[in-house]
């Protein structure tokens, strides 16, 4: 569901620290907004502080938003920590990897590059 921002309500957060949010927000501005942030059905913020926070930077007016119940204090405050503790970091290895994979990808060797031009061929002259 799409959602005014300026209607989205912010009550006290566990959250202390939301870091820096110039990344997140570069990142929002080349892909868009990947994972939808979390809010009652009367527009509190369940989810997504830093994304909401990266999606002012970036001027945005409105903002994809899963809207979930969550009649009680208690169940707000657990969701909240549940969408914030379980999830895991890449490990630095899986980090180099994907950023390997990436360059190959952006820069194909040789070969590659004659294969995709192959293929590419084939598939214009048989109209693939």
């Amino acid at each position: 569901m799409i959602v005014r921002i300026s209607e989205i309500q912010i009550k006290k957060r566990i959250r202390k620290d939301s870091g820096n949010i110039n990344e997140l927000s570069e990142s929002m501005n080349v892909h868009g907004l990947m994972n939808p942030i979390v809010l009652t059905r009367e527009y509190q913020l369940i989810a997504g502080f830093r994304r909401l926070e990266s999606a002012k930077k970036l001027g945005w007016e409105n903002i994809e938003a899963n809207i979930i119940d969550a009649p009680t204090k208690i169940k707000k405050l657990e969701m909240e920590i549940e969408e914030n503790i379980h999830r895991k970091d890449f490990t630095p290895e899986e980090i180099v990897d994907a950023y390997t994979k990436l360059e190959k990808f952006k820069n194909p060797g040789f070969f590659r590059k004659i294969l995709q031009s192959i293929i590419k061929f084939l598939k214009k002259i048989f109209h693939l």
